[in-house]
């Protein structure tokens, strides 16, 4: 198939697939919306985990899709804003790491209009409407797989303000201590924002950037492990990172970003590869920042 004859699915903002179906009514939204228990985790804590976003049959279809993806060879290749093949300073390890799937295949496209996710979404942001920023696939292969250095998220996103973001990292196998599950410094999120270290490199490279007390606070990282197609829910400023893989199977994961609507861009650069520069002060919104979710 030629460059020519692919669709960008960002033009579509909303189902395309029967992966999913939307809630016709306020009823039928009341089974995804988390507890208020939940909630108060979340804004205490920096997160909250262990959430159901997809079924044995949607982690089939976003498995066999994925394993399309990684084909630099993939006719959509070019709608990638990113891809990694190894993002790792390591050659020994290897950190599959792309984004911009979502505008390539229908899965990866539906799952940002997930209703169960987009409830979540809107209830962690103190329910604003949602909009979409960017999604990422992060994949540690058996044995030899990359870390995922101790990071804030907002400290690479300072490009739109405010400061008024989520992440969800869904996983597409079950994620172990073993194999490389995020961990999380609890209430790290107050902390304030803090330099950004590279992403694939030394795992503690954020430790230099730390005072007395916050060094104390990291001897206590909580790990996150997750059956296939639960999610966390973290904040733009929790502490997260994760380990390598040195088991016997795969730890593949996708992860969607989000903001409130009403969000700006905070630069007159580019804000993804490829994608049209909105200026400075302007809102982000549009062909690649769809809104999700408006009740």
């Amino acid at each position: 198939m030629s460059t020519s004859k692919v669709k960008d699915l960002a033009e579509v903002h909303h189902l395309i697939s029967d992966m999913f179906k939307w809630p016709e009514s306020e009823e039928e939204w009341q089974p995804y919306r988390l507890s208020e228990e939940q909630v108060n985790h979340f804004h205490e804590e920096g997160y909250v985990s262990g959430i159901r976003l997809l079924n044995d049959e949607q982690i089939t279809i976003l498995r066999k899709e994925l394993e399309e993806l990684v084909n630099p060879e993939h006719p959509a290749h070019h709608l990638f804003y990113e891809f990694h093949g190894n993002e790792s300073e390591d050659p020994d390890s290897v950190l599959f790491h792309s984004l911009g799937h979502w505008r390539i295949a229908p899965g990866f496209h539906d799952v940002l209009f997930n209703p169960a996710f987009v409830m979540a979404a809107y209830q962690l942001l103190g329910e604003k409407p949602v909009r979409f920023w960017h999604d990422q696939l992060f994949c540690k292969p058996a044995r030899h797989g990359g870390v995922v250095a101790w990071h804030q998220d907002y400290s690479y996103w300072t490009r739109t303000v405010a400061m008024q973001h989520l992440t969800c990292w869904t996983g597409l196998d079950d994620a172990t201590v073993e194999n490389g599950c995020l961990h999380y410094i609890p209430k790290s999120h107050k902390w304030g924002l803090l330099d950004a270290p590279s992403l694939a490199g030394d795992m503690n490279g954020l430790m230099r950037y730390l005072n007395a007390e916050q060094k104390e606070q990291f001897k206590k990282p909580v790990a996150i492990e997750l059956k296939r197609g639960e999610a966390t829910f973290h904040h733009p400023l929790m502490v997260h990172g994760s380990y390598g893989n040195r088991s016997d199977v795969s730890r593949r994961a996708f992860v969607l970003n989000v903001f409130a609507d009403g969000t700006l861009s905070n630069t007159d650069d580019e804000l993804l590869q490829g994608v049209p520069i909105i200026p400075k002060g302007k809102k982000m919104e549009g062909r690649f920042f769809p809104l999700l979710f408006k009740p």
